[in-house]
């Protein structure tokens, strides 16, 4: 569930830990978390509270990635608080990656190739973990076997058992049966690959300029992990399509597979378009149960129709 501290929470904290802070503000975004920002001897920084505190952990570790097009802000400092977990990072500014305006596109589309080209040219090699910065269960887990486990629910983020929660609602439950079916069908085409996922680029944990043309900060990789470069590719193409129309004018599909790096890698084209299928109806799926579990009927609703259009469509064009 959301991890909510206050801000005279937050304040009594810092007032503890240093003494006189200014300009201390709530910020938008993040689900699971509650952020504000202060400056403190002289720098802008960002206190963020969670309820785990490897999921900070992933932000420092996630410093390793960062180049130019992979900016990852850094992690000054983690530690315990109010039964969870906090983090002091250096802050970054800019728009969300999803508020970005379908008159942006020009701009936009090459941007977000080159995000998504950045995440696929970190190096990679067969023998890397899938949880490259959690502890699986199974220490044989693999990239099918996460898909698979994550049909069923979510207990790193403790979300378990939204599978029940779905089939509950009567209406939907057979799109949402036939929309599994479909992934399982289509599980063996989706290699056993090792790229660096980021697994959330939406939900305002990417910053860009406000023209569009770069990335700022790329942050909250708690739910990142190594397996196939087209799952972050179907989020924006999937989610984009309910919510985010300045994302779905960026064309995703059609930028990544123009990025040099991409598209000159033929193992990555292997079967493209039917893991990318099986990956947007997965996320679909696993959107629908995380939301059902949080009560929000709404957002089930939409994403149940675009489901049911993403099935109805199968696999998108593969040619270029």
């Amino acid at each position: 569930m959301p991890y909510r501290v206050s801000q005279n929470q937050a304040h009594e904290f810092l007032a503890r830990k240093y003494g006189a802070v200014e300009e201390l503000r709530p910020l938008l975004g993040g689900f699971w978390s509650s952020a504000y920002s202060f400056h403190h001897a002289g720098r802008e920084l960002v206190l963020r509270f969670g309820a785990h505190k490897d999921w900070f952990e992933a932000d420092r570790a996630a410093r390793a990635f960062a180049s130019p097009e992979l900016p990852v802000p850094e992690v000054v400092e983690i530690g315990d608080a109010f039964e969870g977990a906090y983090a002091i990072s250096v802050r970054q500014y800019g728009i969300n990656l999803e508020d970005l305006r379908p008159d942006q596109s020009d701009a936009t589309g090459p941007m977000l190739g080159s995000l998504l080209a950045a995440l696929f040219k970190v190096p990679k090699s067969p023998d890397l973990p899938v949880g490259w910065h959690w502890q699986p269960r199974r220490s044989d887990l693999t990239w099918r076997g996460w898909l698979l486990e994550r049909l069923v629910g979510d207990s790193r983020q403790g979300v378990p058992g939204w599978t029940a929660a779905l089939t509950a609602q009567s209406e939907a439950g057979p799109l949402y049966r036939a929309s599994e079916a479909r992934v399982r069908d289509l599980i063996q085409a989706c290699p056993e690959r090792r790229d660096l996922v980021h697994g959330d680029l939406l939900h305002a944990n990417v910053l860009v300029a406000e023209d569009a043309s770069r990335p700022n900060a790329v942050f909250s990789w708690k739910c990142s992990l190594r397996g196939d470069f087209l799952f972050d590719t179907a989020w924006c193409t999937f989610c984009s399509a309910i919510w985010y129309p300045g994302i779905a004018a960026a064309h995703p599909w059609d930028r990544v597979r123009r990025e040099p790096s991409v598209r000159d890698d033929p193992d990555a084209w292997v079967d493209a378009p039917e893991r990318h299928h099986c990956y947007e109806l997965h996320i679909g799926l696993t959107a629908a149960g995380r939301n059902a579990w949080v009560g929000d009927l709404e957002a089930v609703r939409q994403i149940a129709t675009q489901l049911a259009v993403v099935l109805e469509r199968g696999p998108l064009p593969a040619a270029m």
